[in-house]
């Protein structure tokens, strides 16, 4: 990464947890080429699904922290 990156990166560290998450939104979707309009709607449709199921106490939840930890033994073994 160049200079200027890691200038950038280190600020967009430094923000405050719901701007560092805009930024990487939006940087996420600078990658993306062309947006297809059926994908956005599918992946809304799919968002509203699990909020629903979420609200009603059927889906299954994990804290980040446990999640992240069986993620982490799980490299460690690879």
């Amino acid at each position: 990464m160049s200079t200027v990156g890691e200038k950038i990166l280190q600020d967009a560290l430094n923000l405050p947890t719901e701007e560092r998450a805009e930024v990487a939104a939006r940087l996420i979707e600078s990658l993306e080429e062309a947006r297809d309009p059926d994908i956005d709607a599918a992946w809304a449709a799919e968002v509203e699904r699990r909020c629903k199921a979420i609200d009603a106490g059927e889906a299954v939840t994990s804290d980040w922290e446990d999640v992240r930890r069986r993620i982490e033994a799980e490299l460690r073994k690879a």
